[in-house]
């Protein structure tokens, strides 16, 4: 079933230098996107993450320093990048926990600040999780009857997750081709960060997703406690957890 698609949309996977979403870079990038017209286009690229690769983290993704020694670093393509996915609606694998997250860091690591507040987020493996809670390879064989050769290579499984993804709809007739919808479905929480540190409450109420003020309104703790918003801002929080907080803050300011 192709995607009934309101804004175009890109699929994309990162392949990285490890798990942690402040810290770690992206050494691979792969996207595929489609326009209204249905029309794809695919692109990846290497890149100098300016930092070691761990070991542990080549032996997944087989990608090394030698690979990327002369590849173009973030800040080097970081504006023709969010040129490419200005005005597109976003999915991928694990991508509202991960992917999108530590995208939007090194976006935010060079100044680049793109807007994210009107896209919409599909995770397929929310989705397939919800459905039948599988990895992306199981996932391919199950919905795609194929054998997902070369995981963990950003092109291979961002154009398999495309495939799922159309599968998935095909399969399940109350999974709404909609990709309002799809987004909300993939959802665990309602998100004022990527990181999910701060998620909106029944009330749509930012409220803290963590630590001694779990679901505590924000502004009643930056009001209560105004200590608190100086440790985050010095934490090991990421960027992006840190702008948003801080607009919470200058909003109650303004009040």
């Amino acid at each position: 079933m192709d995607l009934n698609l309101k804004n175009p949309i890109i699929f994309f996977d990162l392949e990285t230098t490890g798990i942690n979403i402040t810290t770690d870079r992206i050494v691979e990038l792969s996207y595929l996107k489609i326009d209204l017209k249905g029309r794809e286009t695919t692109k990846t690229m290497k890149i100098n993450p300016t930092i070691p690769i761990p070991a542990e983290s080549t032996a997944i993704h087989k990608i090394t320093d030698e690979d990327v020694k002369d590849a173009p670093t973030f800040s080097e393509i970081a504006k023709n990048l969010a040129k490419d996915f200005e005005g597109c609606d976003l999915a991928g694998y694990n991508s509202n926990k991960f992917d999108i997250p530590l995208l939007v860091e090194e976006f935010l690591r060079v100044d680049v600040d793109m807007d994210m507040k009107k896209r919409k987020f599909i995770d397929v493996q929310v989705i397939f999780m919800k459905m039948e809670q599988r990895t992306l390879t199981a996932a391919y064989k199950f919905f795609c009857d194929k054998d997902l050769s070369n995981a963990h290579s950003a092109e291979a499984d961002t154009l398999a997750t495309y495939e799922v993804l159309k599968s998935q709809l095909d399969r399940y007739k109350n999974l709404k081709n909609d990709i309002s919808a799809l987004a909300d479905f993939s959802s665990h929480n309602k998100n004022a960060d990527f990181a999910g540190r701060i998620i909106f409450n029944k009330d749509k109420v930012e409220v803290f997703n963590f630590g001694k003020y779990k679901n505590v309104p924000v502004e009643e703790v930056l009001s209560k406690d105004p200590g608190y918003y100086g440790w985050m801002m010095k934490g090991d929080f990421p960027r992006y957890t840190k702008k948003v907080l801080t607009e919470i803050k200058l909003r109650a300011f303004q009040k």
